[in-house]
């Protein structure tokens, strides 16, 4: 496959920890319900798998946002749970409600049934990530990505979201066996999934360790971490002459930051509660740097989203410039947006990055 030559290749080189001459910026679920053309979209999908399982439905809804905002990134739009679902577990999403599983794998026979799905169930994520890096035509990288192991038990065991994860650290606690078996096949599925996507035409891609802060410290570096890093060691690092970043973000790990710079992965991201200088100071000398501005400020008016726009820049402070490598940042939300954000607020974010960044680095 050949796709067009990249124009705005800042988020990868960002990534890399090359000079850009400005901070690249993407926003995490920027494809999503804040935008009124999503909801159009799948409204006509009639579901939200119906949306995510239709190539051309996928590729119309990753764009949307790059229409309405100079983005450096798109990320594909998928869910973190297909990979569960193509083990069988039987995804759906209730409107209002989020995503259930009808099948959740609760005790030893659920466990010893679990097995790397047969990639083919996944080819409609590849079909939508090669038709989106072609409609792209080279405008902006694509990013492909996966739920990190130990998020997909999170909700493997729980069956959907959880508010006290009691389930699935019961069963971490009381037969780790169990819990270390399930962790090992989540692993190397998503290890195959994500090499596929990079096949397909991902040009780098993120593991979404969203449950990986609600751990014990411990628990975090053995349940989560670990098999985090065993998906990275079998992900591809080249893919037809050209490098492939990875990226990891765990919500609620900056208590574990340095442990984290260990990884092996091109970028670390980080939620609102780290401080940018001190994650530059701990990690900034081996990895690239996402995040993190609170999501709920983009609810302020856009005079303030300015305002803390310049706080997190002046944070992370003047990335590396000229030849060789150095500290880079990417801008980013600490989670991801809101379905209730206002879409000019975004607008305000996206020139605020931009102007910002510019303006450190003259």
């Amino acid at each position: 496959m050949s796709f067009a030559p990249l124009q705005n290749d800042s988020f990868l080189r960002a990534c890399l920890r090359q000079s850009t001459d400005h901070t690249p910026v993407w926003l995490m679920r920027q494809a999503g319900r804040y935008l009124p053309e999503y909801v159009a979209t799948r409204a006509k999908a009639g579901s939200f798998m119906g949306l995510a399982t239709n190539t051309d439905y996928a590729t119309e809804v990753t764009l949307q946002p790059l229409e309405r905002y100079p983005l450096d990134a798109a990320i594909l739009f998928s869910d973190i749970l297909t990979v569960p679902d193509a083990m069988g577990l039987g995804l759906s999403f209730a409107q209002g409600e989020g995503p259930r599983f009808a099948s959740p794998v609760r005790d030893e026979a659920a466990v010893a049934a679990l097995q790397v799905p047969d990639m083919d169930k996944l080819r409609y994520v590849f079909d939508a990530v090669t038709s989106i890096r072609k409609a792209l035509n080279g405008r902006v990288p694509l990013i492909g990505f996966s739920g990190s192991p130990w998020t997909l038990a999170c909700y493997m065991v729980e069956g959907k979201g959880s508010d006290d994860y009691r389930l699935v650290k019961s069963m971490l606690y009381s037969r780790p066996d169990l819990m270390h078996r399930m962790l090992q096949v989540n692993a190397d599925a998503v290890a195959a999934y994500l090499n596929a996507q990079i096949e397909a035409g991902a040009q780098a891609v993120m593991i979404f360790d969203s449950w990986g802060g609600v751990l014990a410290d411990g628990a975090f570096q053995q349940f989560s971490m670990a098999y985090t890093q065993q998906v990275l060691k079998q992900l591809k690092t080249e893919h037809n002459g050209q490098r492939i970043p990875r990226l990891v973000f765990t919500k609620g790990g900056g208590l574990w930051l340095d442990e984290m710079a260990g990884l092996d992965c091109e970028v670390l991201g980080v939620d609102w509660t780290v401080n940018l200088a001190k994650a530059r100071a701990l990690v900034g000398g081996s990895k690239a740097l996402q995040g993190n501005i609170d999501p709920n400020v983009l609810f302020a008016p856009p005079a303030q989203i300015e305002a803390e726009v310049d706080k997190v820049v002046q944070s992370f402070g003047r990335p590396h410039q000229g030849a060789g490598t150095g500290p880079t940042h990417i801008f980013n939300l600490g989670h991801g947006i809101s379905q209730y954000t206002p879409p000019e607020h975004v607008a305000a974010l996206v020139a605020a990055v931009h102007r910002a960044s510019r303006r450190i680095r003259a």
